[in-house]
């Protein structure tokens, strides 16, 4: 306490004087409307800097919550793009959610769910993708996954909170895959060589492939929905042996920078794979 009153005693007449100011200038800016109109818009100028540097940190910090949102919004979105609907069979009594009913009294086949990558690798020859969504939330095996620009992998494992994709860039990858201009299809693999160059194979010479042409999913590619980006035509070669070309892809999607994708849940998907595997009868 001594030590207070020592500092108060050294520094009085500097205080004093700072009390004086602040005094006189108060009785100045309330007498005197000029003086006054100066000091408020200074102060709302002051006042305005200091808020949008809070504001700015409190964004910062409110990113997260803001990208998860955005993930949900994109997901309704991508859902109702794909319009993926089919008529009730009224052949029975068949009991569908309203809410996945669309004006028409079709019901959407197709849910699309949000989820943050975690892990994910580009330079192995058999590449994997960790989700932050698991079988509690949704996550199921053989599900298609797919970022805004694009198709990604498939799940092949399923935790409580996790889920693992395999990626495009995977040798073990087959995806069946068409050009858009003209429906011609064959099969998109990645031949373990560049990350950023898939192979379309298997495509008829009569489908006349032109660099920069765009592959997308064809209607035969299972759990993928048709219609979704692969990827756009680089390279164009031929086999002399076959009446095959072999057609080298640029991916639509960046795999070095995915930060979020969505898993695609088509609910006719399992039937049809239950059937395709079921033995013939003799």
């Amino acid at each position: 306490m001594r030590k207070v009153f020592l500092f108060i005693r050294q520094f009085f007449n500097l205080f004093f004087f700072i009390i004086l100011q602040v005094f006189c200038w108060t009785l100045l800016v309330n007498s005197n409307e000029t003086h006054h109109g100066l000091f408020a818009s200074a102060a709302t100028e002051v006042k305005g800097k200091i808020d949008e540097q809070y504001n700015n940190i409190e964004y910062y910090f409110r990113l997260r919550a803001a990208n998860h949102r955005l993930a949900e919004q994109n997901a309704i979105l991508m859902a109702a793009l794909m319009q993926q609907y089919s008529s009730i069979d009224s052949s029975k009594q068949l009991f569908v959610d309203s809410l996945l009913r669309d004006t028409a009294g079709k019901y959407n086949v197709i849910d699309v769910l949000p989820a943050r990558v975690v892990g994910n690798t580009v330079s192995e020859e058999l590449n994997y993708i960790t989700l932050k969504r698991g079988g509690r939330q949704g996550a199921k095996r053989d599900m298609a996954v797919i970022g805004p620009k694009g198709i990604i992998g498939k799940v092949i494992d399923t935790s409580a909170n996790f889920c693992r994709v395999m990626s495009l860039l995977n040798r073990n990858t087959r995806v069946s895959g068409m050009l858009k201009k003209n429906n011609y299809s064959g099969v998109v693999t990645w031949d373990g060589e560049d990350p950023n160059e898939l192979v379309f194979q298997n495509v008829s010479r009569t489908a006349a492939p032109k660099i920069g042409d765009t592959v997308v999913t064809s209607y035969y590619s299972g759990s993928f929905p048709p219609n979704l980006l692969v990827g756009y035509v680089t390279k164009v070669k031929s086999d002399p042996t076959t009446n095959f070309l072999t057609v080298k892809l640029r991916p639509s999607v960046n795999f070095y920078t995915i930060q979020h994708a969505f898993l695609v849940d088509n609910r006719h998907y399992a039937e049809q794979k239950e059937l395709e595997n079921k033995p013939l009868k003799q």
